[in-house]
């Protein structure tokens, strides 16, 4: 399937009462008659609360990051869960991207619906039955290119088992851990060695690297990152030396969350060379959307600014429903629509009567399951009826709240609309 394809299923899909936030009167219409008709986000029938993403800056974003994996000698395969949209799926790949990185089956399963060629599981997969149907995948389609994570002799032995009379054998990344105490991954070289052994052991898979991720990296700050990446790049060294990569045409390195792109980078380019050509392989997913919390205060950019700056392209409109003392004001929107694990929503804008204004004297206090609490200083100027404009922290836990989220041009105008499976 090509991106074309892909674009076209979406667009099949019938607009109806699934989908929060969209006109009523679109009901039946489909997703593609519904873009070509180009409705105004503010006056074009659209419900409270609705999520908008804005057009302008996601391209921003998507150019941003290629440039910046091009200018540092990086592959990228951004991570797929943040946004769960094909159609932003397609659009990282036409900027640059080697494929997607995903976490678990489902999402695996996602990608090659709407034809995804290479996939990057940033994980153990031990379910027999996804093996299984990852075999199946594999053994279908010689373009597949699938790779995932190994972080024991354990789950070697259970995916040797499951995959027992493959064709295919499926290529994994021995998953060095990025310290005690932190999530996954073998704590200690000595065992990575042991779970390569077993690797090899196997006709079921094939070591083809190693991976890690430096945001689990205890008290992460640049030193502690970078000396746990040294530490990466010298067992792929150690691996190479020892003969573990024998016989295969790259190998992968792979590394890299939202937070410390940067020091990534920085050792990566350091690699002395291999045997083999190196896929350097970058995962970070969140700036495709960015935020305007959580990601704001942690990307890279902000410790590199001459390399650019993302854009937060989220804002959850909603609309004042209740004003009951001078000092607080309620909007339509609480746990079921915004992104709260991290930080609340920030109160950006006002909208009366189509003139647009800062939310000046607006700060969200508290969310509820449908609503948001706002204090209201003295001088806040909002009444009921008003549309507020927030801005989201954390954009894993925005997408996942939203099916179909409009794509929306600077003056309001709505192009398109992305669909998510979650």
């Amino acid at each position: 399937m090509t991106a074309s394809e892909a674009a076209a299923r979406l667009a099949a899909a019938r607009v109806d009462h699934r989908f929060k936030g969209l006109p009523p009167d679109a009901a039946g219409l489909t997703v593609g008659e519904l873009a070509a008709q180009r409705r105004d986000l503010f006056t074009g029938g659209f419900t409270t609360p609705v999520l908008a993403l804005s057009a302008e800056r996601l391209t921003h974003n998507l150019e941003l990051m290629e440039t910046y994996a091009v200018r540092h000698g990086l592959a990228f395969a951004p991570h797929g869960k943040t946004s769960m949209a094909p159609q932003l799926f397609w659009r990282q790949i036409e900027h640059g991207a080697w494929g997607i990185t995903l976490a678990v089956p489902h999402q695996v399963r996602v990608a090659r619906e709407f034809g995804i060629e290479r996939v990057f599981l940033a994980n153990e997969l031990v379910d027999a039955a996804a093996l299984r149907w990852i075999a199946s995948e594999l053994a279908a389609d010689p373009d597949f290119r699938f790779v995932c994570y190994v972080d024991s002799v354990r789950g070697v032995e259970l995916m040797d088992a499951a995959l027992h009379g493959s064709t295919r054998p499926v290529d994994v990344v021995v998953e060095l851990a990025a310290g005690e105490g932190a999530r996954t991954g073998v704590r200690t070289e000595a065992e990575c060695a042991a779970v390569a052994d077993a690797v090899a052991a196997t006709r079921t898979l094939r070591l083809v690297g190693v991976a890690g991720y430096e945001g689990e990296v205890p008290g992460a700050d640049p030193e502690r990152v970078h000396v746990w990446l040294r530490r990466l790049t010298a067992l792929a060294v150690d691996f190479d030396k020892a003969g573990r990569f024998e016989g295969l045409a790259e190998i992968v390195l792979s590394a890299g969350g939202s937070a410390w792109f940067d020091a990534v980078a920085d050792v990566f380019c350091e690699l002395p060379d291999l045997s083999l050509p190196v896929l350097k392989l970058l995962r970070s997913g969140a700036y495709v959307s960015h935020d305007d919390g959580h990601y704001r205060r942690l990307t890279p950019f902000t410790r590199v600014p001459g390399e650019g700056a993302l854009h937060p392209a989220f804002r959850l409109w909603t609309q004042v429903v209740s004003r009951p003392s001078p000092e607080q004001a309620f909007v339509n929107a609480g746990k079921r629509d915004a992104a709260y694990d991290l930080d609340l929503p920030e109160a950006q804008v006002v909208r009366r009567d189509g003139a647009e204004r800062p939310a000046t004297g607006l700060t969200v206090t508290a969310l509820s399951d449908q609503h948001a609490w706002l204090r209201t200083d003295p001088e806040a100027d909002v009444e009921v009826g008003d549309w507020v404009g927030l801005g989201l922290s954390h954009p894993c836990t925005s997408f996942d709240k939203w099916q179909l989220i409009p794509l929306v041009e600077a003056d309001g105008t709505v192009v398109d609309y992305v669909r998510t499976f979650f």
